[in-house]
């Protein structure tokens, strides 16, 4: 169990969330959602302990799992043995039984001590530490030969893999994941999704992927109206009840109101009569009916709409017999594919697969996408084509997202003459009027670019797509530093866009209810093409 008792956290004049009471019980999954900004990844500080609240208490279990935000922390560390750690005192008891067992000679107290430690070493399952870790590393496709490397040798996105095995491992009574899924591919998460179902103690994550949220959450915790509200059920049920109650409350202010305005009316018509005993009753009732005061939600909502200034001809691209090696190391081999106008392709597999290899491959054939670029946001220097050809269609203009998308952002500007630059026939209000769709106010268009947070680089460079208007989408990893909202905002934009798309993501619900044909990146470096939505590609692999 973890308790959290008037618990208050405000920054300057901005109030978090204001005498807080709450819990969180072994066996339910909790949801931790909000918007960027709203004070999740504070609150999950305070469940850890690693922040202590500027107002009331938080007690939680000593033996908690917490997904580490600093990847480069454990880089001296086996892989192996960066998972172990997990356990701290098991990892504690095998560093001192390493220590004394380097001794050249052994004094009675650390004979005894050794007995003290191999006890604990028991009692933590210590003897199966190596294979236990090794298991959920396989989980998470982490190769087997990885596991003895140092994790100053292996690449980012496995770091991640590594650390969240390091929060699954040794059984905690409280699982504290923040982001667990980003830079995981869908076989991961949907790894992830199993046993994080089957696990039995306390469970808080923080995610921005709704499908994640809806497939193991039991309940929500929803930061907002500078307070937290616990909804039963998956994030979808809470949005329905969250907006119910706000709309039965307002209804009832609206109610209260008028018929307060009523009772002020006859106040007002016989306070110097005759009728002070009722107006007196009167005034005792405008005091029992005062509107409920709301506070104001956090919830910032942005506008994407993509347009095209002018549509592509039909046949938009062909690809013919892509092939695409490193030294001898085959990536993609002789892929053949004809994309029509129009048409939503969701580039799927495993991370390493190829998705961003046949991405480049593609820009740096295009029209419009400048091979500095991509030279910038992929570091390679190489050629990004070994073999076949790409063809863009008639009057292709592509627009690009890129992984590394802060890379795209030119420092030394602001926010507003950055995006300014791309289409200087623009006027000003038209420039504040995109930043102020993409929630950046006023203000905020002066700031400068060396100093934009991941998510308010991937809205801007949003900005640039809308202020360009391509005909051809070429998104990679897109929601990686975006809230719920923006994420929803995102999927009905692409829904609508008349141009065609082509996206690399592992957000679940974005590729069901966006692509119409998938593109898979198989284990052999051959690419599945599925002329369909996901779901029916689904019930082919069933």
């Amino acid at each position: 169990m973890i308790s959290v008792s008037n618990v208050s956290m405000r920054y300057g004049a901005k109030i978090l969330f204001d005498e807080v009471s709450t819990g969180f019980t072994p066996g339910k999954r909790y949801g931790l959602t909000g918007p960027n900004g709203s004070g999740k990844s504070t609150f999950m500080k305070l469940l850890t302990g690693e922040l202590d609240p500027q107002k009331g208490t938080v007690v939680h279990p000593k033996k908690l799992g917490v997904l580490s935000q600093d990847q480069f922390a454990f880089d001296r560390y086996r892989v192996i043995d960066t998972v172990i750690m997990g356990n701290k005192r098991l990892w504690a008891a095998l560093e001192e039984r390493e220590k004394i067992y380097a001794k050249p000679e052994m004094t009675d107290a650390d004979g005894m001590r050794l007995g003290e430690l191999e006890g604990i070493v028991g009692e933590e399952d210590g003897y199966t530490a190596e294979s236990d870790a090794a298991i959920l590393l396989q989980g998470l496709d982490i190769a087997d030969h990885l596991h003895e490397r140092n994790m100053g040798e292996i690449q980012g996105g496995e770091k991640v893999r590594v650390l969240l095995a390091q929060a699954l491992f040794g059984n905690p009574q409280a699982l504290m994941l923040d982001e667990p899924t980003n830079h995981l591919d869908l076989d991961s998460i949907h790894w992830l999704q199993g046993f994080l179902n089957k696990y039995e103690g306390v469970l808080i994550v923080i995610s921005h992927d709704r499908h994640f949220l809806n497939k193991i959450c039991t309940h929500i915790a929803d930061i907002d109206y500078e307070t937290i509200i616990t909804y039963t059920g998956t994030y979808d049920d809470m949005v329905v009840a969250k907006t119910q109650i706000r709309s039965q409350i307002e209804g009832q202010n609206a109610q209260r109101e008028k018929k307060i305005a009523q009772l002020n009316e006859f106040i007002a018509r016989f306070s110097a009569g005759t009728r002070s005993s009722q107006v007196q009753s009167r005034r005792k009732e405008v005091e029992r009916l005062q509107v409920t005061e709301l506070a104001k939600s956090n919830i910032q909502r942005p506008f994407l709409k993509f347009e095209q200034k002018r549509p592509s001809g039909k046949h938009i691209l062909e690809l013919e017999g892509v092939t695409k090696t490193y030294d001898t190391a085959h990536v993609i081999q002789n892929f053949t594919a004809s994309v029509i106008r129009g048409e939503k392709i969701a580039l799927m597999g495993r991370n390493g697969a190829g998705k961003t290899t046949l991405v480049n491959a593609l820009l740096a054939n295009s029209p419009t996408v400048p091979e500095a670029e991509l030279r910038k946001t992929s570091g390679y220097d190489g050629e990004f084509l070994t073999g076949g050809k790409v063809i863009w269609g008639h009057e292709a203009s592509v627009g690009y997202f890129a992984q590394d998308h802060k890379a795209l952002i030119q420092t030394g500007m602001t926010a507003f003459e950055w995006l300014h630059q791309w289409d200087l026939s623009a006027s000003h209000e038209e420039i504040r009027g995109l930043l102020g769709q993409m929630l950046f106010p006023r203000d905020d268009g002066e700031k400068r670019t060396d100093v934009l947070s991941g998510g308010e680089a991937a809205r801007l460079i949003f900005c640039k797509l809308m202020l360009q208007k391509p005909n051809v989408l070429v998104l990679d990893e897109p929601t990686n530093h975006l809230d719920l909202e923006s994420i929803n905002a995102l999927n009905i934009a692409l829904q609508k866009y008349q141009g065609t798309v082509l996206l690399v993501t592992h957000d679940e619900d974005l590729i069901d209810e966006v692509a119409t044909r998938i593109w898979h990146f198989e284990g052999n470096h051959q690419i599945t093409d599925f002329k369909g939505a996901y779901e029916e590609y689904q019930a082919v692999l069933a």
